[in-house]
């Protein structure tokens, strides 16, 4: 018998706030090399409904040395959310550039390289 389980419960034993962190963290390892999401969008599809800020503010908090893509993640339109001239904002824009993605007057081009699971899960 199979059971559905939504993000918010686990029967690992985890808090709804850890169970949302994993979700955030399971999707975000998920957009592939040369591909970028709005912060909304990643909400929206790690099941955290219209969370943007939360995305956000949960990346913001990142451990240094993580290997979870966290600069494929950029605010609506394609902006880039951090400023130039920060070491994390050039370090997303270096990363970006290092994947082959376009930065333009500080945005991404989303139809060209915003990520659409539906279309790339076969």
């Amino acid at each position: 018998m199979s059971e559905t389980i939504s993000p918010l419960h686990d029967p690992a034993g985890l808090s709804p706030a850890d169970a949302r962190r994993n979700a955030l963290y399971l999707t975000l390892h998920q957009v592939p090399e040369g591909k970028v999401v709005s912060y909304g969008q990643l909400a929206e599809l790690a099941g955290l409904g219209r969370a943007a800020r939360y995305v956000g503010r949960t990346l913001s908090q990142l451990p240094d040395g993580t290997t979870l893509p966290w600069h494929r993640v950029l605010g609506a339109g394609g902006r880039i959310s951090l400023p130039l001239g920060t070491v994390s904002g050039d370090e997303q824009r270096a990363r970006l550039r290092a994947e082959g993605i376009t930065v333009r007057n500080n945005r991404v081009d989303m139809q060209r390289h915003g990520w659409r699971p539906i279309e790339h899960s076969g």
